[in-house]
């Protein structure tokens, strides 16, 4: 029998730039969250269940928006992520109040994730192709994979974003992904503003990460490796995060696995800012308009993609 991919959404971050827990704000027609676009779409894609990674603070909320709503569709479970869930040996430094960051929230997962698994943000808009892409992805049996988005069809109109800029062989094999924390528009330019104030261009058809990736069980260690170090080396540091392309840059180049980078012309939305939500939610209605999702997201049964 063929396994089923999991699905590990990330809902735990605090949303400080949105000012509210975007991760269950309504954007669609009857309220639905863009999480509830992306189950639809993984269920489609033949997911066969979700993980959500969330915090104690926000959990009686969350569920009780997500109680009922696709249960009968996809099995669901939930993982705490939080500041003192660490290795063994391993303690909160003083004054950390920031989470640790999304390869933190897969690693707190990992005894839930016996099956190939790809990961998403919960406040992105992915697309039904590029469900479609991972899916077949891990379904193929290869250990690492991302989907790739074109830069220019990342970005928001109201403030700086983060992404991991890919580099890629001309076969699709990754080469290095470096996550930039602030790129914005600035005139008719796309740039990259470091710590230091550096500017480094990029171009709008650069490949990035938006955090869509999967991988294989068998990577798991590596991310508790990589946790260790990260603790001992930067958790001192209270802004210092253990990203997801962090970890993926790591396996590269240790030349522990191939990662495949797989493109996808789908156009990302998201809600970074507040004046991110009337952009998503006309996005959606047309979407809906367009007859790509139905009205009433779950009161009829799903088709799959073609």
């Amino acid at each position: 029998m063929e396994v089923k991919p999991t699905l590990v959404v990330l809902a735990a971050g605090m949303a400080s730039r949105y000012g509210s827990l975007k991760q269950i704000d309504g954007f669609g027609p009857n309220g639905e969250t863009i999480i509830d676009y992306s189950i639809y779409d993984a269920v489609r894609a033949g997911f066969g269940k979700v993980i959500f990674i969330i915090r104690k603070s926000i959990e009686e909320e969350f569920r009780a928006v997500m109680l009922n709503k696709f249960s009968d569709k996809i099995a669901v479970e939930y993982v705490l992520q939080e500041l003192a869930v660490l290795p063994d040996g391993l303690t909160v430094p003083e004054n950390r109040v920031k989470p640790w960051g999304t390869a933190h929230a897969v690693w707190v997962a990992r005894e839930k994730l016996q099956e190939p698994f790809a990961v998403i943000n919960g406040d992105d808009f992915y697309g039904a192709k590029s469900f479609q892409i991972i899916a077949d992805f891990l379904r193929s049996g290869q250990p690492c994979g991302l989907v790739g988005y074109q830069l220019a069809n990342t970005l928001s109109e109201h403030g700086a974003v983060s992404r991991g800029i890919c580099e890629v062989d001309a076969d699709g094999t990754l080469r290095s992904i470096t996550e930039q924390t602030h790129i914005e528009r600035k005139e008719q330019h796309i740039v990259a503003i470091r710590a230091d104030g550096e500017e480094i261009p990029l171009a709008p058809d650069q490949i990035v990460s938006m955090n869509l990736m999967g991988f294989s069980p068998s990577l798991l260690p590596y991310f508790e490796q990589y946790l260790k170090e990260f603790i001992n080396e930067q958790g001192h540091q209270p802004k210092a995060e253990f990203y997801l392309p962090s970890v993926v840059d790591r396996l590269v180049k240790a030349g522990v696995v191939k990662v495949n980078v797989l493109p996808t012309p789908e156009k990302w939305f998201g809600v970074t800012y507040p004046a991110d939500k009337p952009v998503a939610t006309k996005s959606l209605g047309q979407l809906v308009a367009q007859g790509v999702y139905p009205k009433n997201l779950w009161n009829r049964s799903l088709e799959t993609v073609e």
